[in-house]
């Protein structure tokens, strides 16, 4: 037993540190710093922050320890009907990403911009825009509400995957509140505004859902 909770401890730690890294690589501070030492060339940041992202996520996932601990092993036809949900995520996904610029999220444009010398460098990284339509009239962060529901979803859940999962939906919060700080300093009221009437990751909000039901037992 105490070495499953050593196994559990290792994993958050892990997928702390990974948090941590991403979240300074990604910080305002940082940013400002390299745009004073190389200019412009802060256009090839962002995609050298996303391979970052990706080398150090894949290293996490390799060095954190894996229990073979099955929670549970859904049997037929449960395992298929589990499937369903992690579709809709699938769905939802692509539906955001018409509403998204990938292209611009990779740091692809960011350099296309550079080698037109048309790169601005107040956008620091990634040019942001504010697009209240398609899935983002219901949540503020569809991309992540769609991949907690693929990643939630699943015909077997093992100790190791449990825990990442848990620790990949803390992240998400935490990677919105940052995210939504750039948005505020950006677009200021309207992006305020924005988040008084859309919630924020998933489509109910816990506080209105909890002032409905309060409301309903006054009644």
């Amino acid at each position: 037993m105490t070495g499953v909770i050593i196994d559990i401890f290792l994993i958050i730690i892990l997928f702390g540190l990974f948090g941590f890294i991403h979240s300074i690589l990604a910080s305002t501070k940082i940013k400002k710093i390299l745009i004073s030492k190389f200019g412009n060339l802060i256009a090839f940041y962002r995609l050298t922050y996303v391979l970052i992202s990706f080398i150090t996520l894949f290293i996490v996932y390799d060095l954190a320890p894996k229990p073979h601990i099955i929670i549970y092993d859904l049997p037929y036809p449960f395992d298929f009907i589990i499937l369903l949900p992690q579709i809709v995520g699938l769905v939802g996904i692509l539906w955001t990403l018409r509403y998204f610029n990938l292209k611009e999220f990779l740091g692809i444009d960011q350099i296309f911009r550079w080698l037109n010398n048309n790169y601005d460098v107040t956008d620091m990284d990634e040019k942001l825009t504010l697009r209240i339509e398609g899935p983002y009239k219901y949540v503020r962060h569809p991309i992540y509400f769609f991949s907690i529901i693929i990643l939630a979803f699943r015909p077997q859940m093992d100790l190791f995957y449990l825990t990442a999962f848990v620790c990949i939906c803390i992240y998400f919060y935490i990677g919105s509140l940052y995210e939504e700080r750039k948005m505020i300093d950006r677009f200021g009221s309207q992006y305020l505004d924005y988040q008084n009437t859309v919630p924020r990751i998933f489509p109910i909000s816990l506080s209105k859902l909890f002032n409905s039901k309060n409301a309903m037992e006054i009644k």
